[in-house]
């Protein structure tokens, strides 16, 4: 299972991630991204193409050792620095406050520990620093969620330990962020799949 999910998953979520409908959605998640940024699931690349001309300089971090083979060409036509690391969200290897936007785009899904992965955003954001998300996770609807629940732990297995029904307002704002905006849709697709949270979020006030 783990040659499956760090050689061969990588190719297949390129391939399910990679339609029209999907760049719609980064292009929404990014518009507002600027100066120095860090990408947390960076995986293939396939947001490079979408971000704003505000950007100074992306990291991206990823656990697969693949993901700067299979974004080779993105970052190869990325106006600005990319430097790609592997690692996990949960201990994010650089210091407080590097960085003026972090983004997520369908990645807390599949955090083991997104409260610690939430954490070690808000730290490496600077004060004014904001969190860029995209993510699918739990609907509204009690049927939904119903099946969401149910077929979760083979979601986990087959998806490389991506849960479907996962809160995600919730936890961004149990991690220490304030909500600035947020939508909810669904995009085509299985209902249970496809109930999405875009939106922003800063690191709340300490006090």
């Amino acid at each position: 299972m783990r040659f499956y999910e760090r050689y061969l998953l990588p190719w297949l979520i390129r391939w399910t991630m990679s339609s029209k409908e999907m760049a719609g959605e980064r292009r929404k998640c990014l518009a507002g991204v600027r100066g120095k940024v860090l990408e947390v699931g960076f995986g293939n690349g396939l947001n490079l193409r979408h971000y704003p001309a505000g950007v100074e300089s992306l990291d991206g971090l990823d656990p697969s050792p693949l993901a700067e083979r299979l974004a080779r060409k993105e970052i190869g036509r990325a106006p600005f620095p990319v430097r790609v690391h592997t690692g996990s969200g949960e201990a994010i290897p650089f210091p407080d406050g590097s960085f003026d936007s972090v983004v997520l785009t369908w990645t807390l899904c599949t955090i083991r520990d997104p409260a610690a992965a939430l954490r070690e955003i808000r730290r490496v954001l600077k004060p004014s620093g904001k969190l860029f998300f995209v993510e699918h996770g739990l609907s509204p609807e009690p049927r939904v969620a119903t099946w969401q629940g149910r077929l979760n732990g083979i979601q986990k297995k087959i998806g490389g330990g991506c849960n479907l029904n996962r809160p995600m307002d919730r936890l961004i704002t149990g991690g220490g962020f304030t909500l600035e905006s947020l939508a909810n849709h669904h995009i085509k697709g299985p209902k249970t799949h496809t109930y999405l949270y875009l939106g922003v979020a800063a690191p709340a006030d300490p006090s």
